[in-house]
């Protein structure tokens, strides 16, 4: 079944500077701010949300079609989504632009300075839900302002299912825009801070938001998520990761299994389990593409962390 993820297809740069840039910064000269880190330890990941939805969705077995726009600097990524059998005929390359870049610099406290530059991400109006076909359900994940704007009704107006997914970019949005959001999606998956941040932009607490949608989903790390749907709450409890490396991309693994569930007819309980299995296979990687798995295996980890099958 068909998934359509409009959102953004980036590079990250990751960077680590083998200090702590509080021995660097001088407090009382930070009006003049002017400091460079060594960072001899350097790698590029593939990353972007909807690249990484489309990675898990396309590990276990889904039909992803990623709809984003990127930049002449693209090649490796295209070729990295042949080798994947992912479907990129609604990318579209803005030329003259770059695609949205991370740049990443962490210390050894695991403090992060980052810059990110969005590129061809400003012109993800470009693309418009009905050009894919056979869409079963979709999702409006972090991208260019007005393209989430217009995928999410584009979304509504074509009767296609959706998840408002706003992560990074919920700042961007004023409490009457995020209203309008919530009013056309059928689902909204935030984290627990953006929950908050959600909450007073709107004016409106979560008990409040929730009977507007089928489902509304609070991921809490690694405390599990909370699932609001037929008038109930459901608290999902955490999987266990076999080992914590790296938290680039969790979320999105987690929404890769939940629409996953989603599809396939899970309840919610269920649905949501999966959703941070997801997560907790890919925290154990660095780099939100770089773990493997496939259903069989999931359904194996899925049976041994909750004693029922899928």
């Amino acid at each position: 079944m068909r998934t359509l993820i409009c959102g953004s297809m980036a590079f990250d740069t990751i960077m680590v500077f083998h200090d702590k840039f509080k021995n660097h910064i001088l407090p009382e000269k930070i009006h003049i701010l002017n400091v460079a880190f060594l960072v001899p330890d350097m790698r590029r990941e593939f990353g972007g949300c909807a690249g990484n939805i489309a990675y898990n969705l396309k590990l276990l077995g889904g039909e992803p079609v990623i709809m984003a726009t990127v930049g002449d600097d693209f090649g490796s990524y295209t070729e990295r989504l042949d080798r994947l059998a992912i479907e990129k005929g609604h990318i579209r390359q803005m030329s003259g632009s770059y695609t949205a870049q991370a740049f990443i610099t962490t210390d050894l406290d695991d403090n992060q300075i980052t810059a990110f530059h969005p590129g061809a991400m400003n012109f993800s109006h470009e693309n418009e839900v009905a050009q894919a076909s056979d869409i079963k359900l979709g999702i409006v994940a972090p991208d260019g302002r007005q393209g989430m704007l217009d995928h999410a009704r584009q979304f509504n107006e074509a009767g296609i299912p959706f998840i408002f997914d706003p992560g990074q970019g919920l700042p961007m949005f004023s409490g009457v825009e995020l209203q309008d959001f919530i009013g056309l999606a059928d689902y909204v998956a935030v984290n627990d801070y953006e929950a908050q941040l959600l909450q007073e932009r709107t004016g409106r607490s979560l008990e409040q938001i929730a009977p507007g949608v089928k489902a509304l989903i609070v991921t809490l790390g690694a405390k599990g998520s909370r699932i609001y749907a037929d008038g109930k709450v459901h608290e999902i409890p955490p999987a266990k990761p076999h080992a914590i490396m790296d938290p680039t991309g969790c979320g999105d693994a987690y929404r890769a299994g939940l629409m996953f569930g989603m599809l396939k007819g899970y309840d919610w309980s269920t649905a949501g389990r999966l959703a941070g299995l997801l997560g907790s296979i890919k925290i154990a990687s660095r780099g939100g593409q770089n773990h493997h798995f496939d259903f069989a295996e999931v359904a194996d980890r899925f049976h041994g962390e909750f004693g029922y099958s899928l």
